[in-house]
């Protein structure tokens, strides 16, 4: 049983934008993760339902936003400002860690994963 499950993928022309949800509760930290072919996976962007408090990574800065909706059952990665460079899979992972030392963007803190959804953008 996969304990996450993402939605929202798929294809998009640059400058354009999309929304990815992930199926979550439970936990303590919530976060967005994307692989692009050939490279390690990144932290993209992270949430703390109970505080809110969020964490970015420079490159989706100002682009992305990361929120819970009011059960914090789901969490939602709204993506505005498109660019090809953002292409790539796109995974939600999940902490219940009672406290957290450092980046919250760090994959290791992570022990729940979801399966991924793909998310390609064209110039």
């Amino acid at each position: 049983q996969v304990p996450l499950v993402e939605s929202g993928g798929g294809s998009v022309q640059a400058g354009g934008s999309l929304r990815l949800s992930c199926a979550a509760s439970g936990y303590t930290m919530i976060g967005w993760f994307r692989q692009a072919p050939g490279k390690a996976r990144e932290g993209i962007a992270t949430i703390v339902p109970s505080s809110g408090r969020t964490e970015y990574a420079a490159s989706v800065r100002g682009r992305f936003t990361i929120s819970h909706a009011n059960a914090r059952t789901t969490v939602y990665l709204q993506m505005n400002m498109l660019k090809p460079e953002d292409t790539g899979m796109y995974y939600c992972a999940a902490s219940r860690a009672p406290r957290f030392i450092g980046s919250l963007l760090n994959t290791d803190l992570y022990n729940f994963w979801g399966r991924g959804t793909q998310v390609t953008v064209s110039s």
